[in-house]
């Protein structure tokens, strides 16, 4: 069974690795877009255009599913994906993880672009989920575009400003980028210890297979693994082994749950879009 993901960038790697560790039998297909990138500064109009493309590369590479681990390609593109493509292939978007970090009752802060913490989208989950809750905003300027080009300067200097920005009282931060947990460790080592990092990528994983009626089995014998850059046939952009996610996934085989959960980020029990 194939899965298709689709991002402008590295913000997949997080969801394709849980999908890997839990069911490295399935046949990923990582669609990047790099001619493009990033998404966020666009239109929505561009952006559904781009992942409209996408799913028409993964259609015709025999797709059984399609996952959007990208909150600004989900709140923009996802009604129309799935006009184009349910019942027949499931799709699955991304929500930041805003309910349990709620649930744990202590204030938090959301960091996320700058496009996403002015969105009515956040407004509305954090008045769905988190009303009358201490609830900081945090934008990252430069945090998910530094990533991408793994520019570890860039990165300290954008961390250690939203850092900066984060009320000293905030128990947990929700990483509200699903580029943020490839730099989870960095994230943890700028905020005071103990601080909880809250991440959705395991449940949009777990939220795939439901969807799919598969269920965990960690053991099986590794699937295929594809990229497409642009709708071009090719391989994990060389950024992507900056990371220890990138490099497990570029080598095949099970993925060690130790690189999935580097800088402690919280396992997000959420409903996925």
């Amino acid at each position: 069974m194939r899965v298709a993901l689709i991002d402008s960038g590295m913000g997949l790697l997080p969801t394709a690795g849980w999908l890997r560790r839990l069911r490295p039998d399935l046949d990923l297909l990582l669609c990047m877009d790099p001619d493009h990138m990033p998404w966020g500064d666009r239109g929505e109009a561009a952006i559904t255009r781009r992942v409209l493309a996408a799913a028409d590369s993964a259609a015709e590479r025999g797709a059984d599913g399609i996952v959007v681990p990208c909150n600004t390609a989900t709140v923009t593109a996802l009604d129309t994906l799935r006009a184009r493509s349910e019942p027949l292939v499931p799709v699955v978007g991304t929500v930041p993880a805003i309910k349990p970090a709620a649930a744990s009752g202590a204030p938090f802060a959301v960091w996320a672009t700058v496009a996403t913490t002015a969105s009515a989208y956040q407004a509305r989950l954090i008045e769905e989920f988190a009303a009358g809750r201490a609830v900081t905003r945090v934008a990252c300027p430069g945090l998910a575009e530094a990533i991408d080009r793994a520019d570890e300067d860039a990165i300290d200097a954008a961390v250690a400003d939203a850092a900066r920005r984060t009320p000293a009282d905030c128990a947990g931060v929700v990483l509200g980028c699903t580029h943020y947990p490839l730099v989870a460790e960095r994230i943890a080592a700028a905020l005071p210890a103990g601080t909880a990092l809250y991440d959705s990528a395991e449940a949009v994983a777990r939220q795939t297979l439901r969807r799919l009626d598969l269920t965990e089995d960690s053991a099986a014998a590794p699937g295929d693994f594809e990229v497409l850059l642009s709708g071009r046939p090719g391989m994990l952009p060389p950024v992507a082994l900056a990371y220890p996610l990138g490099r497990a996934l570029a080598a095949g085989g099970r993925l060690p749950v130790d690189v999935l959960l580097r800088g402690g980020a919280a396992t997000a029990r959420v409903q996925p879009a």
